[in-house]
């Protein structure tokens, strides 16, 4: 092991073989967590990863040499069906090649693990699925892990793998990741390749790792990422937390502890002012669920028309609400956005906003099973990570443990300030962590 490469890969296959033990054994830990496992495959480049490391170790090694990825299951595997979790995609065949960002992570010495568990379509913050069952929350049992990447962030909570790949429209890597603990990034959309990725909406879509430190958030995002895809920004090392978006009716826990953890970062020295900013009240008045209704509906109409008994009804009720609007009403959202995009990038001026990731802790099973629950549940938790979909721009959730329960601290920067975030993310790490 090394600074660069925390992960021995002399240990990958070992730590693979229990991680694919546990799996099979379906234990509460590790339950619904994957879709599929690619075990003889995964096999095989731990070995290649462990022989590569050793006396006559050549130029296989990489960043990611033995690290344990899982993938969500909207990536492209070669050999894999990719059925994003439908059943109406289930006996589509093998994907011919590798998602870019998974031959990305191959390159850099990643163990692929599997396809992980998720939303239908990722379409819902909650992680429920219908068809292949729903991960256990990692910190609250009997409690739903989030979504849409809820396997992802559970295989990296249960400590089944090291990294998690999984996408965010609206904060389905950073609300999962505040639910069971973890870290998750949401970079700057043109920063990660999503060829190979199945859309829900490719006007807010966002390719990202999750993992148990930044450190290893970095490592991740370093292997995904395009350098020449995204122009680098400065940062503002001064935080603003929004007075007048998404800081009312959080659960006191959230209330709480979010004051603690500001409170120490306070203490750390860095600058924290509270503003009401324009860009974020405007906000307020767009449709942002015409972004996943009408682009999700472009993506499988053909599907929703022909097999829409096989959809989960939760995410078919929220597709047929394009029919709600009209090619011009959709094309005056999209102008409305990047006039937002312009006014939030010169409000924010290179500074970070500061929030709670989710304004709730995650709610029991029991609680979701009625449609109006989940439906008000679900806009609760994607309201404030969406600010950093709708805005082009990168966020993280830092997990901070307080009075017995975990909250996510949310940063979220402007387009391009990927980089800049995670070291001032990592600092901040250390100081919730003392």
């Amino acid at each position: 092991m090394s600074q660069d490469n925390p992960w021995s890969p002399a240990t990958a296959l070992s730590r693979l073989d229990a991680a694919l033990a546990r799996v099979e054994e379906g234990g509460p830990d590790a339950r619904h967590v994957f879709t599929q496992t690619f075990a003889e495959d995964a096999r095989d480049a731990a070995r290649a990863a462990a022989q590569a490391s050793g006396p006559l170790a050549g130029t296989l090694t990489g960043p990611l040499a033995g690290a344990l990825v899982s993938i969500k299951d909207l990536f492209d595997v070669a050999g894999h069906v990719t059925r994003a979790g439908t059943r109406f995609m289930a006996e589509n065949a093998p994907a011919k090649e590798d998602a870019e960002a998974v031959a990305r992570l191959r390159r850099a010495g990643a163990v692929i693990m599997g396809h992980t568990n998720m939303t239908e379509l990722a379409y819902s913050g909650l992680g429920l699925n219908p068809h292949y069952g729903t991960p256990e929350n990692a910190r609250y049992p009997g409690a739903i892990p989030g979504g849409s990447s809820s396997g992802g962030a559970v295989s990296v909570a249960q400590g089944l793998c090291d990294i998690a790949i999984g996408t965010d429209t609206g904060g389905s890597l950073r609300i999962p990741a505040a639910f069971n603990g973890i870290v998750g990034f949401k970079p700057t959309q043109a920063s990660v390749s999503r060829r190979g990725c199945l859309a829900l909406s490719r006007s807010l879509d966002s390719v990202g790792p999750m993992a148990r430190s930044v450190a290893h958030v970095r490592l991740g995002y370093e292997a995904l990422k395009q350098p020449t895809k995204c122009t680098p920004n400065a940062l503002v090392r001064e935080f603003v937390i929004p007075e007048n978006f998404g800081m009312e009716d959080l659960e006191p826990a959230v209330a709480t502890g979010f004051a603690a953890a500001v409170a120490r970062i306070e203490a750390a020295g860095h600058k924290v002012s509270r503003a009401s900013l324009a860009s974020l009240e405007a906000m307020k008045s767009l449709a942002v669920w015409q972004f996943s209704a009408v682009e999700c509906r472009g993506e499988y109409e053909d599907a929703y028309q022909s097999q829409r008994d096989l959809f989960d009804p939760r995410v078919a009720s929220r597709m047929a609400r394009a029919e709600e609007t009209s090619a011009v009403g959709y094309r005056q959202t999209l102008n409305q956005r990047a006039a937002l995009i312009e006014a939030f990038e010169a409000e924010l001026a290179g500074r970070v906003l500061l929030m709670p990731t989710v304004p709730i802790l995650p709610p029991s099973f029991a609680a979701m099973e009625d449609d109006e629950s989940y439906g008000r549940v679900n806009l609760q938790a994607l309201r404030n990570p969406t600010i950093a979909n709708v805005m082009d721009g990168c966020a993280i959730s830092l997990p901070y443990a307080h009075g017995g329960d975990w909250i996510g601290v949310m940063m979220i920067a402007g387009h391009g300030r990927d980089t800049a975030l995670l070291d001032l993310a990592e600092a901040c790490e250390a100081v919730l962590a003392g």
